[in-house]
């Protein structure tokens, strides 16, 4: 393969369409200011390398970007691009990835509001990633071991699984589908709105108002903290272990805890009939209780 080895590039499209090559401690920054400097590449492996330009990695295929650094003067560095791997890298463009497929992101310090814009068959695992806006309408995502922050996150993905994660993310699923997160912590305000079959197992669930309008959610051997006002108008089938501090007009399913401080029956909109447990006690202990 052709390399080349500690040069400098700020011209437009400096290395356009270079296939088959190695590029390695070479730095793409300068007064040209040139955008699209690797656009079209395919076959190529980036190794110890830093960006300052826009846009530098556009419609690249079979490609590996590892030891390098993308700096807030990278703006949207990788679209369209596919069949790639991320590594042990640090990310500050805005708006990070997007209409990428079979993209693995490993080992990286992401900060990038609006990351991984509808993508398909990504793969996300040892990471740090902040995004105001994470992986809006992508689907078939794996993740694994992953510390996210931001707002917004998951809205309209399909086809999710999360595992061994830390999630600090308000309005998180909104409108997601097929979605399942095992062994995490998630944390923030209106978890799951208008989500259809998100499943939750072994998650620490933290924050107000989660799990409103869902269809087929289910909650197994989960905690929730702070948690009041809970699935209302939702489907729900949930085994909490713990405490919730309330109930509020849960539309179908079950719902058993081994506490909770209201439960709210009032004003609903609609035929709200789920059936309330509370290991250990008769409901109507509960019911008496209720606003």
């Amino acid at each position: 393969m052709k390399q080349i080895i500690k040069q400098s590039f700020d011209e437009e499209r400096a290395l356009y369409n270079l296939t088959d090559a190695e590029v390695i401690n070479c730095r793409f920054a300068g007064l040209a200011d040139g955008e699209s400097v690797l656009k079209e590449a395919c076959n190529i492996t980036v190794d110890g390398c830093k960006f300052s330009l826009r846009y530098p990695m556009w419609h690249v295929n079979q490609f590996s970007l590892v030891n390098s650094s993308m700096d807030d003067k990278t703006r949207a560095p990788l679209w369209y691009a596919a069949n790639g791997r991320i590594e042990n890298c640090d990310v500050t463009g805005i708006k990070c990835l997007r209409e990428c497929s079979h993209i693995t992101v490993a080992k990286c310090n992401i900060v990038s509001p609006e990351f991984g814009w509808r993508c398909r068959q990504l793969k996300i695992e040892d990471s740090d990633i902040d995004a105001i806006y994470f992986l809006f309408e992508s689907n078939q995502v794996e993740i694994d071991r992953l510390k996210m922050t931001g707002k917004y996150s998951f809205q309209y993905t399909t086809d999710v699984h999360i595992k061994n994660s830390e999630l600090d993310t308000k309005d998180a699923f909104w409108h997601s589908k097929n979605v399942t997160v095992e062994n995490s912590v998630v944390k923030g305000e209106y978890l799951g709105w208008f989500s259809e079959n998100l499943t939750l197992i072994n998650c620490r669930i933290i924050g107000t108002q989660p799990f409103c309008y869902c269809k087929k959610l289910k909650l197994i051997n989960c905690t929730m903290e702070g948690t009041d006002l809970a699935f209302e108008y939702s489907d729900a089938e949930a085994d909490i272990k713990g405490h919730i501090l309330s109930v509020k007009n849960p539309k179908s399913g079950s719902i058993t805890a081994d506490s909770i401080g209201e439960i709210i029956r009032e004003k609903a909109v609609m035929d709200c009939s789920a059936q309330i447990h509370i290991r250990g006690k008769n409901i109507t202990d509960y019911q008496e209780t209720a606003i």
